[in-house]
């Protein structure tokens, strides 16, 4: 067992962005800090002293999520006016555009060996897409509204998707199928992503729960209520040991996930926070929220070299087959509504951390993104409250509905997969159109210069 962690330590914020702070990821060196923000720009911080940050001008409308590459030589982000861009992290900035979604785009994410991209839309899907060709690859069709966020597995054989129709899905990146199928009957997961070592899930939930879920059996593992407020954001250090969450209580808490238990609360925030994140050696944690600060923190979680634990996840990328997604199939029925091993805890540390600065107005924070207005105590959900749930007679359907439901889903699945080979055919005639316009362009240049 890791011995026990001090106290973590508010090293420096940052103050550059004129609205409510939406992602932020460090740099694979931990020697950059890039960020995304309601006032339509990303900025790139740099942690030397007297280094000046960098403001990235492209999207159009609110910049809802980013990450580096990574190799650290792209940055990727998504917004609400329907585009990913990638960026060279410089002071240039230069950016390539993808018209991604027919909706806002609301998270971008790097496979472990940088080769693909997902992102996630409230177009209900999910894209895949090739990064050294920068070129469409497939899409994900199965949830039923918007796809909130969308991680790519350590190994890069799964992909993990939350939504707002209350699911949790695992995606197999090789045979393009959902494999796996969480849900939940109070909230949805505003955020999802993997452990380091891709056998576990956690979800924040607009239920102001956090939940860890064993996806090789299917089975939640634990279940945290401890914030009073809907949970926007969580990030694993890479240990795996510890897991901190952000929450629009304006609170950040960390979790010892080997004793089950509540750490640490932090307050530094002034309103909501939306994000936060580990950086990929762990000795370092940034947040963001409402009040427009990204605030930087020191930790001394069983520090690790940030090279040896990518290169432990990418070892799974050469074996021949899955590690474990054979534990996945067969699947079983999700029923969590079974009696769930809650964890509660009131022994906190708080660490407060005021700071100057006047509260966002209402207008700056997305509605979609704030959970109901916060009750005065955390909600505390119990088994036995399950008094208003179907009985068994209440959920029998008849056969006939049954098949005729199986059939529909059929009929389902072979239209996604057709709407998925014309969107692979309409790419590559765009690439064929694109080059035929090129050589008319020299034929026209050519002709012009012997007339």
């Amino acid at each position: 067992m890791a011995s026990a962690p001090e106290d973590p330590v508010l090293e420096r914020y940052f103050k550059g962005h004129k609205a409510a702070i939406t992602s932020v990821d460090f740099s694979p060196n931990g020697k950059q800090l890039a960020t995304a923000s309601w006032d339509t720009f990303l900025m790139l911080w740099n942690f030397r002293p007297q280094t000046r940050a960098f403001r990235y001008v492209g999207h159009k409308d609110v910049v809802t999520s980013v990450q580096f590459s990574p190799l650290g030589n792209l940055l990727a982000s998504a917004s609400r006016d329907r585009t990913v861009r990638l960026w060279t992290p410089d002071k240039r900035g230069k950016s390539s555009e993808f018209r991604a979604h027919t909706a806002p785009v609301r998270s971008v994410d790097f496979s472990a060996d940088g080769q693909f991209l997902a992102t996630a839309s409230e177009d209900k899907s999910i894209k895949i897409w090739n990064m050294y060709r920068q070129r469409f690859l497939y899409s994900l069709y199965r949830h039923t509204h918007w796809v909130r966020c969308a991680k790519f597995s350590p190994d890069g054989r799964l992909i993990v998707s939350c939504s707002e129709d209350k699911t949790i899905k695992i995606w197999d990146t090789t045979s393009k199928q959902c494999v796996s199928n969480f849900t939940d009957s109070v909230g949805f997961a505003n955020f999802v992503d993997f452990n380091p070592n891709g056998t576990c899930i956690a979800s924040a939930g607009s239920d102001h729960t956090v939940k860890i879920w064993d996806i090789r059996v299917n089975k939640l593992l634990q279940h945290y209520q401890v914030h009073s407020c809907g949970v926007n954001c969580v990030s694993f250090h890479p240990s795996g040991n510890y897991l901190i969450t952000a929450s629009s209580d304006a609170t950040l808490k960390i979790l010892d996930l080997l004793e089950g238990r509540l750490i640490y609360t932090l307050q530094g925030h002034t309103g909501p926070v939306f994000t936060v994140s580990f950086s990929k050696g762990g000795e370092l944690f940034s947040s963001g929220g409402a009040d427009a600060q990204v605030l930087l923190w020191r930790t001394n979680f069983d520090e690790l070299n940030c090279k040896d634990v990518i290169k432990r996840n990418l070892k799974r990328l050469h074996l021949d087959s899955p590690p474990h997604l054979l534990d996945i199939h067969p699947r079983i029925p999700h029923s969590h509504e079974e009696k769930i091993e809650t964890v509660e805890t009131t022994e906190t540390i708080v660490r407060t951390l005021p700071h100057k600065g006047e509260e966002m107005d209402r207008y700056f924070l997305n509605p979609s993104l704030m959970s109901s207005e916060c009750p005065p105590t955390t909600l505390k959900k119990k088994a036995e409250d399950m008094s208003d749930l179907p009985s068994e007679s209440q959920r029998s359907i008849p056969l006939a509905v049954t098949d005729a439901l199986e059939h529909i889903m059929e009929q389902l699945n072979v239209l996604t997969q057709t709407v998925s080979i014309l969107e692979q055919r309409l790419t590559l005639t765009e690439d064929k159109l694109k080059d035929c316009l090129e050589n008319q362009q020299k034929l026209c240049n050519a002709i012009q210069q012997k007339s």
